[in-house]
């Protein structure tokens, strides 16, 4: 007789050989377009990090319509409000954990004119959640591929398919430009549902596409499913 129960994603455990590292962060305000600024920053406080695979940084997220407050536009010039309980996340190899957390608590950086120190930092396993959402996506292909929608997704699914992800719902959002010195980085959100347990963390653990440095291809959960913006 064989029997193969499925294991329910909250009997199941999850790796850590890697890992969400959390710092709690001391500044008022940051720019809503800070990614850049924040991986040069962090890379001239850790030389070793862009050399070290399985590193990506998660920009700086402050929810909106809370207590009235909304999210202000996405460009250079307008500004997040941080709260104490934001915090600044590193996703690493389980060999970095210790450095991470040796070097970086007391750490000031500076995002142009706005002073951020870095305080002490936790380790937070990646979500069991099979919905998950990308907030930023690059993917390296001929042309623009964030300028069409179709196009985009296409791309996306063969770089899924390359890790053994199938895609059954995605949903991708409007376009967001990164400024970086050499122009915009062309980015949209991804959204993907009714993943399996294995593929959510193996997505969570690799990244998709390219800037992981600059909080791109970088996966969260994302609980429900709920539009992402579109446009």
């Amino acid at each position: 007789m064989f029997w193969n129960e499925e294991v329910r994603p909250d009997e199941a455990r999850v790796p850590d050989d890697i890992v969400d590292v959390r710092f709690s962060i001391d500044c008022k305000r940051i720019p809503v377009d800070h990614a850049y600024a924040l991986s040069i920053a962090l890379q001239e406080a850790l030389p070793w990090l862009a050399e070290e695979p399985g590193i990506a940084l998660h920009t700086i997220h402050v929810a909106g319509s809370q207590n009235g407050w909304e999210r202000p536009a996405h460009d250079a010039e307008s500004e997040l409000l941080v709260s104490r309980r934001t915090k600044l996340t590193i996703r690493a190899p389980r060999h970095r954990v210790a450095d991470l957390l040796g070097e970086l608590p007391g750490v000031r950086l500076e995002l142009g004119k706005y002073p951020l120190t870095l305080g002490g930092g936790k380790i937070k396993p990646l979500s069991k959640e099979t919905t998950l959402l990308a907030r930023h996506l690059v993917m390296d292909t001929e042309g623009d591929s964030a300028q069409d929608e179709g196009r985009f997704l296409d791309a996306a699914a063969r770089g899924l398919s390359a890790i053994g992800i199938r895609v059954r719902k995605a949903l991708c959002g409007r376009r967001l430009g990164l400024t970086t010195p050499s122009g915009a980085l062309e980015t949209r959100s991804l959204m993907l549902a009714g993943l399996t347990l294995d593929e959510s963390i193996r997505l969570q653990q690799r990244g998709l596409g390219s800037h992981r440095l600059m909080g791109c291809g970088v996966f969260i959960a994302h609980k429900g499913v709920d539009p992402v913006e579109k446009g």
